[in-house]
Parts: C-alpha cells; sequence; structure tokens
C-alpha cells in the first residue's frame, strides 16, 4: 500500500514557504506584504490538507532577516496575512517556524538542519516524524525532511541532489490525489 494512502488526522503536514506557499522572488527576498504572491491553488490546497493532517507546520529560512533586508516584525505581517487568506478559505495553518540566521552564523537552525522540525515535536507532542511530511522546492527542503525522518515531496522542477519520494507540479497537484 501506498504510504500517501495512509494519511489521515495523525499525519503532519511540513511545508517550506517560498516557491511552495508564495511565489519565489529570484534572488531576493519576500520582504514585505507587496512583494507576497500566492502560488496558483495554494488556497485550495490548504482546504484539502485541513481537512486531511492533523496539524500543518510551516518552517522557512528568512536570511534576509539576518542580513537587514527586512526584520521580523515584516515577516510576521506577511505570515499573518498569508494565514488570515488561507483561514478564509477553510485552511490553516497550526505553527510557522522562522529561522532567521545567516547560513554563516554558526549553530543555527536553517534547514537543512531538522531543528525547526524538533521545535514543532516539542511545542505539539503528538507529532510523529515517521507519520509527517515535508514538501519543499530545494535541496534544503529535502534534505530537512529526510534529517527529520520525513517523507518528503518535491514541488516544482529545481534539480535537487537528494531525491524526494514523490515530486508534483504544484501543491495543488499533491493536494488533489488526497482527496
Amino acid at each position: 500500500m501506498d504510504w500517501k494512502s495512509k494519511i489521515d488526522k495523525s499525519w503532519t503536514l511540513f511545508l517550506d514557504r517560498d516557491g511552495v506557499i508564495n511565489v519565489r522572488l529570484i534572488d531576493d527576498y519576500v520582504k514585505n506584504l507587496g512583494e507576497f504572491e500566492f502560488m496558483p491553488g495554494v488556497l485550495d490546497a490548504f482546504k484539502i490538507f485541513s481537512e486531511k493532517f492533523g496539524r500543518i507546520i510551516i518552517v522557512t529560512n528568512q536570511q534576509g532577516v539576518g542580513k537587514g533586508l527586512m526584520t521580523l516584525k515584516d515577516v510576521d505581517v506577511v505570515h499573518d496575512f498569508m494565514v488570515k487568506e488561507i483561514e478564509k478559505q477553510q485552511g490553516r495553518v497550526d505553527k510557522i517556524y522562522v529561522c532567521p540566521q545567516l547560513k554563516s552564523d554558526p549553530d543555527n537552525f536553517r534547514k537543512p538542519s531538522p531543528r525547526m522540525a524538533y521545535m514543532a515535536k516539542h511545542d505539539f507532542p503528538e507529532i510523529d516524524l515517521e507519520k509527517s511530511i515535508m514538501i519543499g522546492d530545494s535541496n534544503s527542503d529535502i534534505e530537512f525532511g529526510r534529517n527529520a525522518g520525513m517523507y518528503t515531496i518535491l514541488i516544482g522542477n529545481e534539480p535537487v541532489k537528494t531525491g524526494p519520494d514523490d515530486k508534483f507540479e504544484s501543491l495543488l497537484g499533491f493536494a488533489k490525489i488526497l482527496k
């Protein structure tokens, strides 16, 4: 039996943000609300995910904060808007974990480090990482999922070194197979 057919409310969905939920800005960061744009079908996907998964967690590296291009408050404004729009469409997000550190910071918890997954497990002890899925659009997302013992799904066509468990063109493409 395919692991995707076993998904129920005991499962947790982890998602990257940029390039999965919203349009990724090439060689830039979403620094304010004016630069945030949902990817097509994302709001519909979250409605389906909210019916299927017990927990929905977003894990995002936001190095632009560490570079001084934006503040954590700027990130919070974007996230507040994003969550409200998801909720308007009967979706939900249980928590968002943000790593504002630079890659060069010692002891940072940026993906692919699994530390944001462990933070989520600490906050929601019922999370079983072996019954969790990480959806991302980059190698660091797939490695993050692997490092935490999750199933992994790659969205889009970005070449990755670490092979995901499955690939889909879009978040909605994955959501539709769960219906």
